[in-house]
């Protein structure tokens, strides 16, 4: 008797295989040419009707079935490294100086591939088209640059499927979560501006610093105080930069950061923005400083759809013979698949990936982080 389980079992050496050719072989945001050529030729030699280049290094492989009448399906899986310098000592660490796999892009384009295979094996089994969506630079809001170009027409896409491997999840874990699941992240650039002079004569001076202390432990407010605890939001300062001496005041100070909420509405995203200056102004008032803000809007949002999600739990406990393994996750993290979620129904599944047997246990963006591979013939 046929069993997909023991097919899918079969291509354990291929999935590994990819996803340690990917890891070794990091590539920054639209610079990923090694890893566009080596998914468009494979893609080819799995006889995709059609493969091209999209959004500078991007690629995608349509997929018919036999019954070419149907819906439209975007498989979606990214290809972007980050600039970590690698620390794990794997025999498959990565070559490249500076540049490391640290978020499970690697994987994501392994497991993607081998779907992709499988289904161009089994056309009979599926109608209407699957449009195998390989996206570049996912660090900086690749998903738009791809939208622009056509990746969600031609045929129109009816759904859009993507996953992640997450350390926030024990291994054999899936993370499956109906409405918001991934928070809102916008960027911020702060500039504070005081009044210069020596350490001697701090009453003669504005000092910048002390604004930025205040702020820094005013907009705590926000999170604690005025918003709903149960409607997550962090604001993080992640970089300072100011001074020019030990003994003089500083005039000119820039606090650089994000403001993430777990929000769906869009609306709420002004009201976060006005919140937030609402406090810097204070500050900035009680104590005669200037200020500027400039924000760099990051990621939306990423909704889940409650349909999709229904599918997915479904099929999931089928796949793995009744097992209950499915958890609820939300997480602040930032991720532009929320770009395809605005335009179609979406859904993006978490597989867990943390193993301390294994010594899987390091985080996302840490310069140890490795999976758990044994998870990815499951994904």
């Amino acid at each position: 008797m046929y069993s997909l389980r023991e097919e899918i079992e079969g291509y354990r050496t291929e999935i590994l295989a990819l996803r340690r050719d990917f890891h070794e072989h990091p590539e920054l945001g639209y610079k990923e040419f090694r890893t566009s050529k080596t998914i468009y030729d494979y893609l080819k030699a799995i006889g995709c009707d059609s493969v091209q280049n999209i959004a500078k290094t991007g690629v995608v492989g349509t997929l018919y079935g036999e019954r070419r009448r149907g819906k439209t399906v975007i498989l979606r899986a990214n290809m972007d490294a980050l600039p970590i310098t690698e620390d794990t000592h794997l025999s498959y660490a990565s070559q490249t100086p500076g540049v490391m796999h640290a978020g499970g892009h690697d994987a994501h384009m392994a497991v993607a591939l081998v779907v992709g295979k499988l289904l161009s094996r089994h056309r009979d089994a599926f109608r209407g088209c699957v449009r195998l969506v390989f996206q570049p630079n996912e660090e900086i809001a690749g998903a738009l640059d791809m939208i622009r170009e056509g990746v969600l027409e031609d045929p129109p896409a009816d759904a859009a499927l993507s996953m992640n491997f997450t350390q926030m999840i024990d291994s054999g874990k899936i993370g499956l979560s109906r409405g918001a699941v991934i928070g809102n992240t916008e960027e911020f650039i702060l500039k504070l501006i005081g009044k210069s002079g020596n350490t001697y004569l701090p009453n003669k001076s504005i000092d910048a610093a002390l604004g930025a202390a205040k702020i820094m432990e005013a907009v705590q407010i926000l999170e604690t105080r005025e918003y709903d605890p149960m409607r997550p939001i962090s604001i993080m300062f992640g970089k300072v930069h100011g001074g020019a001496a030990r003994n003089i005041v500083i005039d000119k100070i820039t606090l650089e950061g994000t403001i993430r909420f777990l929000f769906p509405e869009e609306d709420n995203i002004d009201v976060v923005k006005s919140a937030f200056e609402r406090i810097v102004k204070s500050v900035c008032s009680m104590l005669g400083l200037g200020y500027q803000i400039e924000y760099i809007h990051s990621n939306s949002s990423l909704v889940n759809s409650k349909e999709i999600v229904d599918v997915l739990r479904r099929t999931a406990r089928t796949t793995y013979d009744g097992r209950d393994n499915i958890v609820d996750f939300k997480s602040l993290m930032g991720e532009d698949f929320a770009e395809f979620g605005k335009l179609v129904p979406s859904a993006m599944t978490f597989f867990g990936v943390n193993s301390e047997a294994k010594h899987c246990i390091y985080p996302n963006y840490h310069p140890k982080y490795n999976i758990d591979e044994d998870v990815l013939p499951e994904a």
